[in-house]
């Protein structure tokens, strides 16, 4: 059984970072890429970042890039999200998701194993 586990959310001010971790479970992290999508009160999930299986390739939505970095370690099987110069628009629920390939992908159907999610709140 495939396990997602989020960690690091939080409430912080606008300017600040925070760093999420996404620990998995029951799937091999180095084999597929993984991602992180977020979601705001009365919107639809959206993408944030993906990290292919090596780790070689990433991708980011616009919104974040030169913001945020997609990152793992392969050995602890873990993938993080290291945000700096948080917005309020960033507040949102943001989800670890693990893809169904290896290479980096953008849509929600391409991922098939998902966390429960971890409340991220920027102040402004």
């Amino acid at each position: 059984q495939v396990q997602l586990v989020e960690s690091g959310g939080g409430l912080v001010q606008a300017g600040g970072s925070l760093r999420l971790s996404c620990a998995a479970s029951g799937r091999t992290v180095s084999r597929y890429a993984m991602g992180w999508f977020r979601q705001a009160p009365g919107k639809e999930r959206e993408f944030v970042a993906c990290i292919s299986w090596s780790g070689r390739s990433t991708y980011y939505a616009d919104s974040v890039k030169g913001r945020f970095t997609i990152s793992k370690d392969n050995a602890k099987n873990t993938v993080y999200l290291q945000m700096n110069s948080l917005k309020p628009e960033d507040t949102a629920v943001y989800y670890c998701a693990s893809a169904k390939s290896s290479v980096v992908v953008s849509t929600p159907l391409e991922y098939d194993y998902w966390g429960q999610g971890t409340q991220v709140t920027v102040s402004s």
